[in-house]
């Protein structure tokens, strides 16, 4: 088995010189490597299209950690608009650490008494105790990738720098609680809870929202610190600085309202005296941050807060489906985060709504989920407008429209599959076999439904484009139905009573007024007008 060199550890893959940063520019995806600082220029001027090393479940982090140590620099500086040059930054950045001018925190790699990146110092350096040793980046992440579960653990064999780097962000930015000794991040409500972010994505790339999410935490910094109870001046920003025994624990007031967490620890060491990189972890017998009664409630400017509950959002297997996603930008239940909050400099044009977080489970996880909310020039009007009821009543009326019909269909599935029993109680292989086809039909309502709710708030004619949508929908169900006629009863007879009554149940429920009386209410004049149609003249 390889082991790791334990011999004198000097300062090595330093953010703040070395371009270990891999990136590709948007004028044609050409490769490009940066160091931290360079990088910032780069992001300023929107010369950023992507990072190859970079994961989806990693995107959240990676841009959170950017916007927030680019926020706290600037705010030390007493500056509102980024550096110009390479050096401005270097010097800002180097200007968190007073007391490390070697630029230590800065390094992947570090002695042990000293902090690295995302490290937090070892007291008296020693690290003989630690027996966990990692080989690659994607068993140091997070337990969406250590556990097996969406990716396959320690496949990275052939890891270059930066791919340690985001891992290590994820791990110490998102990760929550995994047993005795394993604690999560203070960013969340509990440890079996997740970090759900929703932002502002105006038209552009990496750069342009990372400009706009600064300067977000810049105005709103102040405000931060007095509702969630941080230190305006002298909080611990980074803290992976603070030496950690892992017996204690920092306290959530002592904190910056920007501040950086890690929540484990972990040193980055170099296998077999090369230059390769590998981890070594121990457990803690407390938090990094002492926060549990905070309930997620931190000052994060992506996670929406339930007013009433008094927490933060912790989203579940469904991800940001159409429901949670309309009351997360349309609703009041949630108090919006900083990121989320429109502001002129956006634009009108190509403005979405980015919600993003991993579900995670006791010992598993339930997948990563990234929905784009497009947000159109009347709507982006009418949220700049508070509060916007409209478009909050009409997002909660088609919800109401999707789950009517959903129900007419449900129950015309179920009579299909009990071979067309007129009845109301089913059996339960009936109702199973309706459940999955049912999901077919929610799915493909949900995919569509912001792009038709913004139809419907653009329209000069709202009241058609409603009409029009419900019609659609009603056809849409129906097809999902006929598609079921395959697995329902197959001989002569019981097929034919089974497809006639399913699709009698169907037509009923669409046309009674207790469904949707609109939809109920036109097929009633068009019933009227073809009869009248064919009277004699």
């Amino acid at each position: 088995m390889c082991r790791y060199w334990r011999a004198a550890v000097t300062l090595q893959y330093s953010l703040l010189g070395e371009p270990l940063i891999r990136a590709r520019d948007v004028s044609g995806g050409q490769p490009i490597k940066y160091n931290l600082p360079r990088l910032f220029v780069a992001l300023a001027h929107d010369e950023v299209r992507d990072f190859p090393a970079l994961r989806p479940h990693q995107r959240h982090p990676w841009h959170a950690f950017l916007v927030q140590l680019a926020a706290m620099a600037l705010h030390r500086a007493g500056q509102d608009q980024s550096f110009a040059s390479e050096q401005a930054w270097r010097d800002a950045l180097l200007a968190l650490t007073p007391e490390h001018p070697d630029g230590a925190p800065w390094c992947l790699i570090a002695p042990h008494d000293k902090p690295a990146f995302m490290q937090a110092p070892v007291p008296d350096g020693r690290t003989s105790d630690w027996k966990n040793i990692l080989y690659t980046p994607d068993e140091l992440d997070m337990l969406v990738t250590s556990k097996n579960h969406d990716l396959k653990a320690a496949r990275m064999r052939q890891a270059e720098p930066d791919d340690w780097l985001m891992g290590l962000i994820s791990l110490q930015t998102q990760e929550g609680f995994l047993g005795a000794g394993n604690y999560g991040i203070s960013r969340m409500n509990g440890g079996f809870a997740n970090r759900p972010a929703l932002g502002v994505v105006p038209k552009g790339y990496w750069g342009r929202r990372w400009q706009r999410d600064v300067a977000a935490l810049l105005n709103h910094r102040a405000e931060i610190a007095e509702h969630i109870g941080l230190r305006v001046q002298n909080g611990i920003q980074l803290l992976w600085l603070p030496a950690w025994t892992g017996d204690d624990s920092l306290a959530f007031s002592s904190l910056d309202p920007f501040y950086i967490e890690i929540c484990r620890r972990i040193r980055l060491i170099l296998l077999g005296g090369s230059r390769s990189i590998g981890a070594i972890a121990k457990g803690s017998k407390a938090a990094r941050v002492e926060a549990e009664e905070r309930k997620g409630i931190t000052g994060d400017a992506w996670m929406p807060v339930d007013t009433a509950a008094g927490k933060a959002l912790t989203i579940t297997s469904k991800g940001f489906d159409y429901q949670l996603a309309a009351e997360l930008v349309f609703g009041n239940k949630f108090q919006r985060p900083s990121a989320q909050i429109l502001d002129v400099t956006d634009g009108t044009e190509g403005v979405v709504v980015l919600a993003q977080g991993i579900t995670r489970g006791q010992g598993k996880t339930e997948g990563y989920h990234e929905r784009r909310i497009p947000v159109s020039p009347k709507v982006r009007m009418l949220l700049m407008q508070k509060p916007s009821d409209l478009s909050a009543t009409i997002a909660g009326e088609r919800i109401d429209a999707i789950s009517k019909i959903r129900s007419v269909l449900w129950t015309a599935m179920a009579t299909l599959f009990d071979q067309g029993a007129v009845k109301d109680r089913f059996s339960d292989s009936a109702k199973n076999k309706a459940n999955e086809f049912i999901r077919s039909f929610e799915q493909a309502e949900d995919a569509r439904f912001f792009d038709e709710l913004n139809a419907e708030i653009e329209s000069d004619d709202p009241g058609g484009a409603r009409l029009q949508w419900l019609l659609s929908m009603a056809d849409r169900a129906e097809v999902v139905l006929r598609n079921a006629f395959i697995t329902g009863p197959q001989s002569s007879e019981q097929r034919y009573r089974a497809q006639s009554a399913a699709l009698s149940r169907l037509h009923g429920g669409l046309r009674s007024d207790k469904t949707l009386p609109t939809l109920a209410n036109y097929y009633r004049h068009l019933t009227a007008n073809k009869e009248n149609a064919h009277e004699p003249v």
